[in-house]
C-alpha cells in the first residue's frame, strides 16, 4: 500500500504564479492521478460505446483509425504533460490558455471545455443502455425494446440514474471519489486484460482482418476515404481527457511530476489495450457479416464468443467502467467550473467558487452541472439518433478547446516566450517545436473532419431535415459566438481573481494581465 505522504510547500508554488492560495486538499498520490487520467479516456466505455458506429461505418478496417487518432492525440498529451509540469492547476485547459494566450482565449477555451463536458457526461451516461438490457431484459423498464421509442427513452431513465450518482459522489469530496474511481480503474484494468486473453485465446482468423472494408466506400465520392474519417469518429470519442490528471493538481501530491506522468501513461495505456480488444474482438467473432456487429457492436462480440455466463459478467465489468469514466468527467468539470468561478468568469461566481467548509469540494457547481447534463438527456427521447449526434458535438467542442491551448502554446514557443519547467521536470526540449506544429495540425484537420456535415453522422434516420445535418456547425457556432458574445460584452468587465481565493500578495488583477 502506497503511504501517502503531506503536502509539500513546494506544492503551492505554481499556485502562486496565478495568484491563487490554496485551498482544496491535497489527499491524490500517483496512482489516483493515473487512475483520474485513465478513466475519463475509459478503454472499455469508449470502444463499447462507438465501436457498432465505426464498424457499420467502415468495416473491419476502421480498426486503423485507431492507431491513428492515438498518434495525433499524443502529440496533444505531450503538449499537455509539458504544461502540466509548469502549470498543474484546476481548470487546466482554462488556465493554461489563459496564461500562454491571453485572459480572453482562456475563457473562451475554458467556455468551450466547460459544456463540452457537461455533454460529454451525458454522452457517457447513455451507454448504460448498450450494456445493461443485454445484461438482463430486467433493465429495459420501457416496453421491450422493439417500440420506436423504447430504447432512448429507458436510455434517459438508465442515464439520470447513473448522473445522480456522480452527482451525490462528487458533492462528498474528493476523497471518496478518488476511492470509487482508483477501484473502478483497478477492476477496469484487470477486465481489459482477461478479455484480451480470452478473445486471443478463440481467435478464429488472422490479423489481415483489419484490411477488410465490406464495401463500405461505395456510397462515398472519395471511396473507402470517406467511410473512414466517418468511422474515425468512434476511435476519437476514446482518446481525450488526458488532461484531468493535470486538472488534479490542486488536490494532488508532488503535481509537478506526477501529472506528466499521469497524462503519457494513461493514452499509451488506453492506446495499448483498447488497440488489442479491437483487434483481438475481430479476430475472434464467429463472423463478420452480423447484422448485431453494427447495431450491438463489441457487447455482442464478447457475448458471441465468450457465452452467456462469462459474456454477462464481462459486461459487469463495462458497466463499472461506464460508471467510474462518468464520474471522472463529471469531476474534472467540477474543476474546470471552479476555476473560472474563481476568477469571478461565471453568472454568480463567488457562489460557485465556494468550497464546503467539511468536504472541501465545489457543491454547488457539482449540483448544477448534474442538472445540466440530466436536462441534455430530454432530448434523447423522442430522438433516437441523438447517440451519436451529443457524442460528436462534445468531441468536437473539446478538440477546440484543445487547440485553444496548443495554437497559443505554438506561438509562444516562435516567439521564444515559452519556457518549460526546469529541476528535472518534463520537458519536449528540442522536440517541441515539432511536436506542437503536428498537434495543432491534427487538432485542426480532426476538427474539420468531426463538423463536416454529413448525414450518415447527424441525420442517418428519418425525419431527415437539413438543421439535423448541419446540427454540429449550429451548436457549436451558437455555444462558441454566444458564449463569447456574453463574455465579451458581461463578463470580462468583471473578471478578476476573487478576494476571498486571491494570495494575499498578489495583486487584485495579476490573472488577468
Amino acid at each position: 500500500m502506497t503511504t501517502i505522504q503531506p503536502p509539500r510547500q513546494s506544492d503551492d508554488t505554481e499556485l502562486a504564479e496565478f495568484g491563487y492560495r490554496p485551498e482544496l486538499k491535497r489527499t491524490l498520490g500517483n496512482f489516483h492521478t493515473f487512475a483520474a487520467g485513465i478513466s475519463y479516456i475509459s478503454i472499455l466505455t469508449g470502444t463499447f460505446q462507438l465501436f457498432y458506429f465505426g464498424y457499420g461505418s467502415g468495416g473491419p478496417a476502421y480498426w486503423w483509425s485507431w492507431p491513428m487518432v492515438f498518434a495525433g492525440q499524443f502529440m496533444v498529451a505531450l503538449c499537455f504533460a509539458e504544461l502540466a509540469a509548469r502549470y498543474p492547476v484546476a481548470g487546466s485547459v482554462y488556465n493554461w490558455s489563459k496564461k500562454i494566450g491571453n485572459r480572453h482565449l482562456g475563457w473562451l477555451a475554458g467556455w468551450m471545455m466547460l459544456v463540452a463536458s457537461i455533454v460529454s457526461i451525458s454522452a457517457v451516461a447513455l451507454a448504460y443502455q448498450l450494456t445493461l438490457p443485454q445484461i438482463s431484459d430486467v433493465f429495459q423498464f420501457v416496453g421491450d425494446g422493439t417500440g420506436k421509442y423504447d430504447v432512448a427513452t429507458n436510455a434517459v431513465i438508465l442515464a439520470a440514474v447513473l448522473i445522480l450518482f456522480t452527482t451525490v459522489v462528487n458533492a462528498f469530496g474528493v476523497k471518496l471519489m478518488a476511492r470509487i474511481n482508483t477501484a473502478g480503474v483497478f477492476i477496469e484494468l484487470i477486465a481489459t486484460v482477461v478479455l484480451i486473453v480470452l478473445f486471443a485465446v478463440h481467435i478464429t482468423r488472422g490479423p489481415q482482418v483489419v484490411m477488410e472494408t465490406n464495401d463500405t466506400g461505395a456510397g462515398y465520392g472519395a471511396g473507402y476515404l470517406g467511410a473512414f474519417l466517418v468511422a474515425s469518429l468512434a476511435s476519437a470519442y476514446v482518446m481525450y481527457g488526458f488532461d484531468t490528471a493535470a486538472s488534479l493538481g490542486e488536490e494532488s501530491l508532488d503535481p509537478t511530476r506526477n501529472a506528466p506522468r499521469a497524462i503519457i501513461r494513461a493514452i499509451v495505456a488506453s492506446f495499448v489495450l483498447g488497440g488489442l480488444i479491437l483487434l483481438l474482438a475481430l479476430m475472434s467473432v464467429s463472423s463478420l457479416k452480423g447484422e448485431r456487429l453494427s447495431t450491438d457492436g463489441l457487447q455482442y462480440i464478447v457475448l458471441d464468443v465468450l457465452g452467456s455466463t462469462a459474456g454477462k459478467a464481462m459486461l459487469w465489468c463495462v458497466l463499472i467502467a461506464v460508471t467510474v469514466c462518468a464520474l471522472a468527467v463529471h469531476t474534472a468539470a467540477v474543476r474546470l467550473a471552479f476555476a473560472m468561478a474563481r476568477d469571478n468568469n461565471l453568472p454568480a461566481s463567488s457562489k460557485l467558487a465556494r468550497c464546503h467548509p467539511r468536504f472541501q469540494t465545489p457543491v454547488l457547481p457539482t449540483v448544477i452541472i448534474g442538472i445540466l447534463a440530466l436536462s441534455i438527456l430530454v432530448v434523447n427521447i423522442r430522438q433516437p439518433q441523438i447517440f451519436t449526434v451529443v457524442t460528436s458535438i462534445g468531441i468536437i467542442m473539446i478538440y477546440l478547446a484543445y487547440l485553444g491551448v496548443t495554437v497559443p502554446m505554438l506561438v509562444a514557443r516562435v516567439r521564444g516566450r515559452w519556457q518549460p519547467a526546469g529541476d528535472g521536470r518534463f520537458s519536449l526540449g528540442r522536440w517541441g517545436l515539432l511536436v506542437n506544429v503536428l498537434a495543432v495540425l491534427w487538432g485542426l484537420g480532426m476538427t474539420i473532419n468531426l463538423i463536416w456535415p454529413r448525414a450518415s453522422v447527424y441525420n442517418a434516420s428519418a425525419p431527415f431535415h437539413w438543421y439535423f445535418q448541419w446540427g454540429a456547425v449550429l451548436f457549436v457556432g451558437i455555444i462558441a459566438g454566444g458564449g463569447f458574445a456574453y463574455y465579451w460584452f458581461v463578463q470580462r468587465h468583471r473578471t478578476g481573481v476573487l478576494a476571498e481565493h486571491r494570495l494575499e500578495s498578489a495583486a487584485p488583477t495579476s490573472d488577468a494581465e
